[in-house]
């Protein structure tokens, strides 16, 4: 995955970033008042995929109301109050709230019920910097797919195992997490019936 920043003459608030998205190919976050893009490479986009999918077969089965998209814009803040923007690689919607302004950005001041992040390079980011921004906004569930084992040993153990992390919030707003490897089936609060190990999700 390359990470650019994108340099404007101004720190952008989400409101003026969300207004400002380049055209070009790729995603996009606004972090400390930057615009910064994102181009994932194939095998991160494939997984991505099998993962929007999956959710979208189980909202459909269901009948659940969630909108599941790759698409969505995200703010929240830091430790310091800063307006982050962030683009998990998924996110599951509550369609009530979704559908409630069908003309507004498909960006969200309000948080989602779940969101995805495919880890990268810049693993730091989804271990350390969303996760507290994610904490703090109140996504009820997190996941963290580790496929390549880029993490510190501290998360993946030694040696470095590819791993699925799950974080549930609970009642004081704390995440709470479990980690999935192998054939340990994935435990989802938003998805209570999924039938998905780590592994079908590691080796797409």
């Amino acid at each position: 995955m390359t990470i650019t920043p994108i340099k404007t003459k101004q720190l952008l608030s989400f409101e003026q970033f969300v207004k400002q998205l380049p055209d070009e190919e790729g995603r996009y976050e606004l972090v400390n008042g930057e615009i910064v893009r994102i181009l994932p490479i194939r095998l991160h986009e494939t997984l991505a995929e099998f993962l929007s999918d999956t959710f979208k077969d189980e909202v459909k089965r269901l009948k659940l109301n969630y909108w599941v998209s790759g698409r969505i814009v995200i703010r929240t803040f830091t430790a310091n109050g800063k307006e982050q923007g962030r683009h998990p690689d998924i996110s599951v919607v509550d369609k009530t709230l979704w559908e409630s302004q069908p003309f507004a950005y498909s960006a969200l001041t309000e948080p989602p019920q779940l969101v995805v992040e495919i880890v990268s390079t810049n693993w730091e980011d989804d271990y350390i910097d969303k996760l507290d921004e994610y904490q703090r906004l109140g996504i009820p569930e997190y996941w963290i797919v580790d496929y390549l084992a880029l993490g510190s040993r501290n998360y993946l153990g030694n040696p470095k195992v590819p791993t699925v992390f799950v974080y549930l919030i609970d009642e004081n707003g704390v995440y709470q997490m479990t980690a999935y490897q192998g054939n340990n089936r994935i435990i989802s609060r938003t998805f209570p019936e999924l039938a998905l190990t780590a592994e079908q999700v590691l080796d797409v």
